[in-house]
């Protein structure tokens, strides 16, 4: 057991993260803050010197930035001085170049000069929102690969918590397909914790210092997808205004983890078959085989062999990628870890509030021991977080926890199983209503996806108005 966070750790970022728009039009520089906001932590400057002295204070991984700055708007040189400053402050961040469809030789001088992409006015909201979320995921892996190569001990498990016999025997099988190169699928109900145990494996291979990639196959649209899987060229589409690499190519010498892979549309599935019978790729637009070495993990929380039957996930990747199954038990199924692991959550989110709480009361222990936890881990984390914030004594109470009061009292005479199924459902209809019905909402409150909510409301009958 480590109680304590990790770069593996299941903890979520409190934090957004910053984005620093450099741009002296207030109404653009206003629009842009509202459409950003609820994603990012948006700063904003008017000229060269309010964005340097905001980029030191709060160094921001991604920058918009016009060329066209005060004292002459009208011209490019302050916009690259502005350019200059924020590389030689940092070199990796990641800054994108706002100008006129006019100025395409600006635009790639400044990529020449460490820009890492373009955009002309008018903006597009929703291309520059892909082309950010690409920009600080490729910061957030820079800043992983730079830990993990200057890390001098193995912690691949202090994110993954548990002592019982299941997880023993989990936790034995990573080491065991940690040593070879052979592709692993890892399956398990949503928030059974698949990406830490990917995590895992590339900590303990022979690959731990190089990078370990990310994508998740079911959160692209499909239109997209190949050119972040497999990157693309230049002109090869609209808005492709450089070259560009894709998640596979990223991962070079590293692994590539593939997540809900049974979300995988099935052209993508023969060009992943493709790369891991041949080890090549190409680019959306190119025509060079590019040869990319990289260990694959996939993993799903759906029936892959019911999909192959629907003919909707091809049999020959399946095969492919199941040299090695490696399944994660849902927590229901590890009744010894659920109050360990609940202690473990209690300790760090208290210390991360600064807020003095010994445990929790004997009727909060028996509701977190009689609740199916249907979102797994990742839902109970999300109930201790919030529980520590809205916690005013010494000791959890069902109550802080949401899950009620007297439990013993409102579900005697009740089995074990009628008694988990009675929680579940007056937990999932209490979210519901205190998000006015929004399924999304509700099931990010629950820490549990939104078809198993849809699947939880049907089986308990709950409306879906």
């Amino acid at each position: 057991m480590h109680p304590n966070p990790s770069p593996l750790s299941t903890r979520p970022s409190s934090a957004k993260q910053k984005l620093l728009i450099v741009d002296d039009d207030e109404d653009l520089r206003t629009q842009m803050k509202w459409a950003l906001a609820q994603d990012y932590d948006v700063l904003l400057a008017e000229d060269r010197q309010s964005a340097l002295d905001l980029f030191k204070a709060r160094q921001p991984s991604v920058v918009t930035l016009d060329l066209g700055l005060p004292p002459q708007p009208a011209g490019v040189e302050e916009g690259f001085a502005a350019l200059g400053d924020i590389m030689a402050e940092n070199g990796q961040t990641k800054v994108i170049i706002i100008t006129g469809r006019g100025e395409k030789e600006n635009a790639l001088r400044a990529v020449s000069q460490g820009a890492y992409d373009f955009f002309y006015k008018p903006i597009q909201l929703d291309e520059l929102k892909v082309v950010l979320s690409r920009a600080f995921y490729l910061s957030q892996l820079e800043r992983e690969q730079k830990v993990l190569r200057g890390r001098l001990k193995d912690d691949a498990f202090q994110g993954i918590l548990g002592s019982c016999e299941k997880m023993q025997e989990v936790f034995a099988r990573i080491r065991k397909v940690a040593t070879t190169d052979a592709p692993v699928l890892i399956t398990g109900e949503s928030g059974t914790g698949k990406e830490l145990a990917a995590r895992a494996i590339h900590q303990l291979s022979a690959r731990r210092g190089e990078p370990f990639v990310v994508i998740n196959c079911g959160a692209i649209p499909e239109n997209l997808l190949e050119s972040e899987l497999f990157g693309h060229e230049k002109g090869s589409f609209t808005g492709a205004h450089i070259q560009r690499k894709g998640r596979v190519e990223m991962a070079q010498g590293g692994t590539l983890f593939l997540d809900e892979i049974g979300e995988l549309p099935l052209l993508l599935q023969v060009k992943i078959l493709r790369y891991l019978q041949e080890q090549v790729i190409e680019r959306v637009g190119g025509r060079e085989e590019i040869v990319v070495d990289a260990r694959v993990l996939a993993a799903t929380n759906r029936d892959l062999e019911a999909a192959m039957k629907e003919g909707k996930f091809r049999e020959d990747l399946y095969f492919r990628l199941g040299v090695f199954v490696l399944n994660l038990p849902p927590i229901r199924e590890r009744e010894t870890d659920v109050i360990e692991l609940a202690r473990v959550f209690l300790s760090r989110y208290a210390e991360e509030n600064r807020k003095k709480i010994s445990g929790f009361t004997s009727d909060a222990v028996e509701a977190i021991q009689g609740y199916g936890w249907p979102g797994n881990v990742r839902e109970l984390e999300n109930r201790m977080r919030r529980a520590v914030i809205m916690a005013e004594g010494k000791k959890i109470t069902p109550e802080d926890l949401e899950m009620g009061a007297t439990p013993r009292v409102r579900y005697v005479g009740m089995g074990l199983k009628e008694a988990r199924e009675a929680l579940e459902k007056e937990l999932i209809s209490k979210a519901l209503a205190r998000n006015n019905g929004h399924l999304t909402k509700a099931a990010t409150e629950l820490g549990i996806s939104r078809p198993t909510l849809y699947d939880l409301m049907e089986k308990f009958g709950i409306p879906k108005e």
